[in-house]
């Protein structure tokens, strides 16, 4: 079997993970991961999948591309090598990094740029600007892994101080304690 990413991307109408996921298993593809947003109206969505070793990249692209004609959706479809260069995984540890205040240009840059300064890896962002200056109205959470051997009490220095900048309050916790806290 061959392991391709599908991702798939247009304005968001309900039958779109019914569609593809059909097709999918017409072609004796295997879905092994999947993560799916609705961006105000779009819809984005990525599928790892295994796919026969008969069945080309092409003729899966082609055959997406039939299905979702009427949806006008853009598929791409790559194949996901075993280790791409640059993202050799080190001991990391997860954590949780949050960010309330008020709206402005630049904010998830000059936060994700002091993450990528230190090597720390963004695996999920949640951004949700409303607009306007009400504090708890504009959130940012970034699940991140932090690599054990990096200065944690410089980084998490460098973080507060663009926070505090950017007049943002900021929580750093390990996902566990953020998860215990935040459970239903």
């Amino acid at each position: 079997m061959n392991q391709v990413i599908v991702s798939v991307l247009g304005h968001d109408r309900p039958g779109i993970v019914a569609t593809v996921t059909g097709i999918l298993f017409e072609y004796n593809c295997n879905i092994e991961n999947v993560s799916q947003t609705i961006l105000k109206t779009e819809f984005a969505g990525s599928f790892i999948i295994s796919m026969p070793t008969d069945l080309t990249q092409a003729e899966l692209r082609q055959a997406l591309k039939d299905g979702l004609a009427a949806m006008n959706m853009h598929i791409h479809i790559e194949s996901v090598l075993e280790q791409k260069p640059g993202l050799v995984p080190g001991a990391a540890e997860p954590f949780v990094i949050t960010t309330k205040g008020p709206d402005r240009k630049g904010l998830v840059a000059s936060i994700s740029a002091i993450i990528a300064r230190y090597g720390v890896n963004i695996t999920n962002l949640q951004a949700v600007f409303k607009g306007g200056s009400e504090p708890g109205n504009n959130i940012m959470i970034y699940e991140v892994d932090i690599p054990v051997d990096i200065d944690r009490q410089e980084f998490y220095r460098q973080l507060r101080a663009k926070a505090d900048a950017l007049s943002l309050s900021i929580s750093i916790q390990h996902r566990n304690i953020f998860e215990t806290i935040n459970r239903i």
